[in-house]
C-alpha cells in the first residue's frame, strides 16, 4: 500500500521515467493517473459552463451546443494534430532521440498555427451565417452570434493546448499537461459567472461571457505551456531555431495528422448531422442533448486519458524495439478502462435525474430529454471503452488511418443512416438518434478489436 501511495504520489508530481522499461502495471499506473486527471480537469471546465449557461435558458444551452457542434471540426483538426505529435514524439523518445523529438514539436507547433490563421478569418465573419446554416431559430442566432465568433476567432489557443499537451504527455511528463489544465480551469471557474452574470466590476455579457471566459482561462494555459517548453530542463526543450520550416518533417507531421484529422472529422461530420436531424424537434430537444453529452463527455473523457496512456505505452515501446510489450499494455490498459466505464453505465442507468436535475429543471422537456439520453447511450459504455483503447493504440504506432477507415463505417455508413431512419422513418424522433448512437459504437468496438488483433499497426514506420 505504500508503495502504492508513492506511485501515485510520483504520478502527480510529475517525475519522468523510462516507460519502456518499468513494469507495465506501474507505467499505465502513472501515465494514466495525470492523464485521467487532466481529462477530468477538461470536463470539469465543460461542465462549469452549461452549469452557468443553463441559468440563462434553453436559448443559450442550444447557442452553446451548436456553436460546439461546428467547433468539433476545429477540435477534430486539433486531435488529429496531437495523435500525430505523439505517434511523432513517443517513437523518437522510445528510440533515445531526445533532440529529434524536440525538432517534431515545433514543426507540429507550427503547422497548428498556419491552419487556425486559416480557420479564424471565415469563422469570425461567417459566425451568424454559420448559425443560421444549423437551422438556430431566431432568438438563438439573435443571442449566439458573438459567442461563435470568439470561439472560431480563438481557435488557435485550442491547437496549441492540444498540441502541447500531447508533447508532454508523449514524452513521458502528463503531471504537466495536467497542471496546464488545472490553470486554465481555475482561471474559467472563476471568470465564468462574473462575465456572464456581470458580477462585482465585470460587464454583463450573458452566453457571450462564457466564450471570453474559456478563452481567457485557456489562453494563459497555453502561455503556461510555451514557459515550461522554453525555459524547463527536460527532454523536449524548444529552441528558437527549431521554428524554422522544415518541410521534410512538417510533411510527415501532415500526413500523420491527416488520419487523425479526418478520423475525428468523420465522427464529428456525423454529431453535426445528428445534431442536424435534432434540431427539427425544437431547441428544448437540443438543450436537453446538449445537458446529456456535457455529461456524457465528463464521464467519459478520463477513460480518454487512459486510452493516452495507451497512445504513449505503444509509441515508445514501438521505438524501442518491443511490439509484444506494446501490444500487453494496450489490453492491460483495454481491461482497466472497462472496469470504469461499467460503473458509469450503472450511473446512467439507475440514478440519470440526479445527474441531470443540476442542469435543467425536472418536468420540462429537456429535462425528459437528457434522462432518454443518458440511458439510452448509457447503455454501450464499456464498448465505447474498447474502442477509445483500440483508436488510441493504432494512433500511438502511427496507424492514424486505420481508425479513420474504422470510422468510415461506423458514423458514416452506420450511424447517420440508422439515425435518419429510426427518428424519422420510424418516428422515433430523438430516441431514434440516441439508439443509432449505441448501436453504431458497440459495432465500431467490436470492429476494432478484430482489426487490432490482426497485428499489422506493430510494424508502421513513422
Amino acid at each position: 500500500m505504500r508503495q502504492l501511495i508513492r506511485d501515485i504520489w510520483d504520478a502527480v508530481r510529475g517525475y519522468e521515467h523510462d516507460y519502456t522499461r518499468l513494469g507495465l502495471g506501474k507505467a499505465i499506473l502513472l501515465l494514466a493517473i495525470p492523464m485521467v486527471l487532466e481529462m477530468m480537469m477538461e470536463s470539469v471546465f465543460a461542465l462549469f459552463d452549461i452549469f452557468y449557461v443553463s441559468r440563462l435558458g434553453d436559448e443559450s444551452i442550444a447557442v452553446v451546443g451548436l456553436t460546439e457542434s461546428m467547433m468539433s471540426m476545429i477540435y477534430a483538426i486539433a486531435v488529429g494534430l496531437s495523435m500525430a505529435t505523439t505517434g511523432l514524439v513517443a517513437r523518437r523518445i522510445g528510440e533515445k532521440k531526445d533532440r529529434e523529438a524536440s525538432v517534431a514539436a515545433t514543426q507540429s507547433i507550427l503547422l497548428g498555427i498556419l491552419i487556425s490563421v486559416i480557420i479564424a478569418i471565415p469563422g469570425v465573419i461567417y459566425a451568424r451565417q454559420a448559425l443560421s446554416l444549423m437551422h438556430a431559430e431566431p432568438e438563438v442566432l439573435e443571442i449566439g452570434a458573438d459567442f461563435t465568433r470568439i470561439m472560431a476567432g480563438s481557435n488557435g489557443i485550442i491547437m496549441l493546448l492540444f498540441i502541447n499537451n500531447a508533447i508532454f504527455r508523449s514524452a513521458g511528463s502528463p503531471a504537466l499537461a495536467m497542471r496546464v489544465l488545472l490553470l486554465a480551469n481555475i482561471l474559467n471557474i472563476i471568470l465564468d459567472p462574473c462575465l456572464i452574470f456581470g458580477w462585482g466590476p465585470f460587464p454583463e455579457m450573458g452566453v457571450t461571457g462564457a466564450a471570453v471566459a474559456t478563452t481567457i482561462g485557456r489562453g494563459t494555459g497555453v502561455l503556461y505551456q510555451f514557459y515550461m517548453l522554453m525555459h524547463r530542463d527536460s527532454r523536449i526543450q524548444l529552441r528558437w531555431q527549431d521554428f524554422r520550416l522544415k518541410i521534410r518533417i512538417m510533411w510527415k507531421v501532415l500526413f500523420l495528422s491527416g488520419g487523425g484529422v479526418f478520423q475525428h472529422l468523420i465522427a464529428t461530420s456525423s454529431w453535426i448531422i445528428l445534431y442536424r436531424i435534432l434540431a427539427e424537434f425544437k431547441s428544448e430537444v437540443i438543450a436537453g442533448y446538449t445537458i446529456a453529452l456535457r455529461l456524457f463527455f465528463f464521464f467519459l473523457l478520463p477513460s480518454w486519458g487512459i486510452s493516452n496512456a495507451a497512445a504513449t505505452l505503444v509509441g515508445q515501446n514501438l521505438g524501442a524495439g518491443e511490439p509484444d510489450r506494446a501490444e500487453r499494455a494496450v489490453w492491460k490498459t483495454a481491461w482497466i478502462n472497462s472496469l470504469y466505464m461499467g460503473i458509469i453505465m450503472l450511473l446512467f442507468l439507475l440514478v440519470p435525474e440526479t445527474l441531470i436535475r443540476v442542469f435543467a429543471n425536472e418536468g420540462g422537456q429537456s429535462f425528459t430529454v437528457a434522462i432518454n439520453c443518458l440511458r439510452i447511450m448509457g447503455i454501450g459504455m464499456i464498448f465505447y471503452g474498447f474502442e477509445m483503447i483500440m483508436a488510441q493504440a493504432f494512433n500511438g504506432a502511427g496507424d492514424t488511418y486505420t481508425p479513420t477507415i474504422l470510422n468510415v463505417i461506423g458514423f458514416w455508413l452506420i450511424q447517420i443512416p440508422l439515425a435518419y431512419f429510426l427518428a424519422k422513418g420510424h418516428d422515433m424522433k430523438e430516441n431514434g438518434v440516441f439508439y443509432a448512437i449505441l448501436l453504431s459504437e458497440m459495432f465500431l468496438a467490436l470492429l476494432s478489436i478484430l482489426v487490432f488483433r490482426l497485428g499489422r499497426w506493430k510494424t508502421r514506420k513513422v
